[in-house]
């Protein structure tokens, strides 16, 4: 059934509307692919310490953003096509998608909100564990492991040592750094959970 007017108007609104958001699905999809792959983050997450993994609960939000991605893109997909065909099935499978992803996103954005505490305490008693074993001078066979691990944190996050360190470990935790800084992580877990 053809259109005239100012239903055509509204057909072409829904179907431009559609179609940004169709875009900005494939936007949110794509940078959530580039967290999951991205050398330095996952050179900081698949780190291993006395048999202790890093704190994986950073995947669980990529993931669902890998999840609101795609389903964003098929619903802007059906969004688009629906209102150029004009077929009501279409675009009632695409109301229906609409308020899922609502629900998913509200949801999501909830489990971020509550657990952003835990994610970053959990990356920074990771860190603290083996600052101390990296600072230990009695030659602890972890030793060469937890600087491996401290290496990682503080080339990702561009900081290093824990800030509130006596002379002595601030001088053996100058050897441990690739740059000339002493800024804590929990400085830099803040500021990407809290900002």
């Amino acid at each position: 059934m053809a259109v005239a007017g100012c239903t055509k108007c509204i057909k072409y609104m829904l179907f431009f509307l559609n179609f940004i958001f169709w875009l900005a699905g494939g936007v949110i999809l794509g940078v959530a692919l580039w967290l999951r792959h991205d050398s330095q983050t996952s050179n900081l997450l698949i780190l291993q310490f006395e048999g202790q993994q890093a704190p994986g609960t950073f995947y669980i939000s990529v993931y669902i953003l890998i999840t609101v991605g795609a389903i964003m893109m098929l619903v802007g997909f059906l969004g688009c096509y629906g209102a150029i065909q004009e077929s009501q099935c279409l675009l009632g499978t695409f109301f229906f998608f609409l308020v899922i992803l609502f629900a998913c996103e509200a949801a999501a954005a909830i489990w971020g909100f509550m657990n952003r505490d835990t994610i970053s305490k959990e990356l920074i008693n990771f860190y603290d564990a083996a600052y101390i074993k990296a600072l230990d001078v009695s030659g602890s066979p972890n030793k060469d492991a937890a600087v491996k691990v401290l290496d990682a944190f503080h080339t990702t996050l561009n900081c290093c040592g824990k800030g509130n360190d006596t002379a002595l470990f601030t001088t053996l935790a100058k050897t441990l750094c690739p740059a000339k800084t002493l800024s804590p992580p929990n400085d830099q877990v803040h500021t990407i959970f809290y900002i």
